[in-house]
């Protein structure tokens, strides 16, 4: 009778314990499939970013000896325009960076943007002043920069590095790594082969490569 008793407990705890995993499992399942809903249906697209204009106000190449490395300084402000394309999803720009670039070398100290949220299709806009006193220079990239002044054009890089967040209604998402690439064509009516900065002026907006 006692070992009856015993099997049925067992049957009950182990029906119990069925149970509680299938509605676990249902749980699970549910919620997977809600969230990829709201991925499919919200899922953000990326910020576009626009180099409206920029300005070169210094670009100094000088070597200190003949067999050192050559040395860049430079100064030029940039005006770049961000727009939110999303009709449901804000933007928390938390941390911006922005630099310059010149056949991949950094050629500026990074100015941090103020952070910002964009709601939906706000558009915001910034104007650094990036400046690389002195920065060493590969002699491979300075024959380089000699060529493009000598031939009347220059064409640099913008880049920005940050972290992003995505807001939708009262939900807030973790942080994203943002990474965006924008071309800077100059070009110069001067020919006289003189690494400087003047002559050179912006030749057009460009659309700016964004990954988030």
């Amino acid at each position: 009778m006692g070992k009856d008793c015993g099997n049925h407990g067992d049957d009950e705890f182990k029906r119990t314990c069925r149970q509680l995993l299938t509605i676990l499992l249902t749980l699970a399942i549910l919620t997977g499939i809600v969230v990829l809903i709201v991925y499919l249906v919200l899922r953000p697209t990326h910020p576009r970013f626009i180099l409206q204009d920029a300005a070169l106000r210094q670009l100094d190449l000088s070597n200190v000896s003949s067999s050192a490395a050559a040395v860049l300084s430079t100064a030029a402000q940039f005006t770049l325009a961000s727009r939110n394309p999303n009709s449901r999803v804000g933007v928390h720009y938390d941390r911006l960076d922005v630099y310059a670039t010149y056949k991949y070398q950094q050629v500026t100290l990074a100015a941090r943007l103020p952070p910002v949220y964009q709601g939906h299709g706000d558009v915001d806009v910034w104007s650094p002043v990036l400046a690389g006193p002195n920065v060493p220079f590969a002699p491979f990239l300075a024959d380089a920069l000699r060529k493009d002044v000598a031939n009347g054009y220059l064409i640099m890089e913008v880049r920005i590095d940050g972290r992003v967040r995505w807001k939708v209604g009262s939900w807030t998402s973790g942080h994203y790594h943002i990474f965006v690439t924008c071309p800077a064509y100059f070009i110069t009516s001067g020919n006289n082969g003189v690494v400087g900065a003047h002559g050179f002026r912006f030749q057009t907006p460009t659309y700016c490569h964004v990954e988030v």
